[in-house]
């Protein structure tokens, strides 16, 4: 399974994915743009076992939809890679109260993977990839302000959610120690892609650089490697760029913070008692 999946890095780890031969679903917001997606990678690989979801990832409501849904009529799950996300100009919130960078990129994904733990472990071995970034380098978690009430910039709420992604790997891959279930979290390079379309004046600069950045078809290239490589098999609670293990901030090892992280993430996506 594969979130944001019709565009940038996810439509290239689907397309990869899909060229092995197994049994691939897609998750997109817009169907229309996920179906021609779909019909474009099964001519181009062959793979008529492309399955289409709808969820929308700013949504918990819609999670819960997707992971029910899922588990309604699939009993394995072998690899989860948690990709889209989105960066802001303006503050917005969404209709269940949350800030839309936060809930898209981190807290979605938390309740998502939560959601379908127990159907990985079924399936072990399996894989979780959390698609993050070198800007987690620059974040803070700030448990005062987690959604930017006080105070908002577009890449300080980003940077915050990827940081958030690493911390949630390092906790999320002790909890999971001897299930057979892995995961990482991996910086896929600055790609060109329509992910700062909506980042305001930020965007400018963003737009500016896009000549520079990667192709998405490279960016994709360390996710995949991280859901097949056997080179990899049994790592887990790591963080990788360009196919191999990197440090991460030093912010991302404070295991008190991913602690206080996962618990507050529980109340958030209502998964606490």
């Amino acid at each position: 399974m594969i979130t944001g999946a019709n565009s940038g890095i996810g439509k290239f780890v689907t397309m990869d994915l899909a060229r092995t031969g197994g049994n691939v679903v897609m998750v997109c917001r817009n169907q229309a743009k996920g179906l021609a997606t779909r019909e474009e990678i099964k001519k181009k690989t062959g793979n008529e076992q492309l399955e289409l979801m709808i969820a929308d990832l700013s949504s918990l409501d819609s999670v819960r939809k997707l992971a029910m849904d899922y588990l309604a009529t699939h009993d394995r799950l072998n690899i989860l890679v948690n990709n889209a996300g989105t960066i802001i100009g303006k503050r917005n919130i969404t209709s269940e109260g949350f800030e839309e960078t936060f809930v898209t990129n981190y807290l979605s994904h938390f309740l998502l993977t939560n959601l379908l733990l127990d159907v990985l472990k079924k399936s072990a071995p399996s894989r979780i990839i959390n698609v993050s970034s070198s800007a987690h380098h620059s974040g803070h978690m700030n448990f005062e302000d987690l959604q930017g009430e006080k105070r908002y910039s577009a890449m300080n709420s980003y940077s915050q959610s990827k940081l958030a992604q690493v911390l949630f790997t390092y906790e999320l891959a002790e909890r999971l120690a001897g299930t057979g279930v892995t995961v990482s979290a991996v910086h896929p390079g600055v790609v060109r892609s329509h992910w700062g379309d909506r980042a305001g004046i930020l965007g400018i600069g963003i737009r500016i650089a896009r000549p520079f950045m990667i192709a998405p078809e490279k960016g994709a290239q360390t996710p995949v490697y991280l859901a097949t490589s056997k080179e990899v098999e049994g790592v887990s609670g790591k963080y990788f760029s360009s196919k191999k293990e990197k440090e991460s901030s030093e912010e991302s090892y404070r295991k008190d913070e991913a602690e206080k992280l996962w618990e507050v993430s529980l109340k958030l996506s209502g998964l606490s008692p």
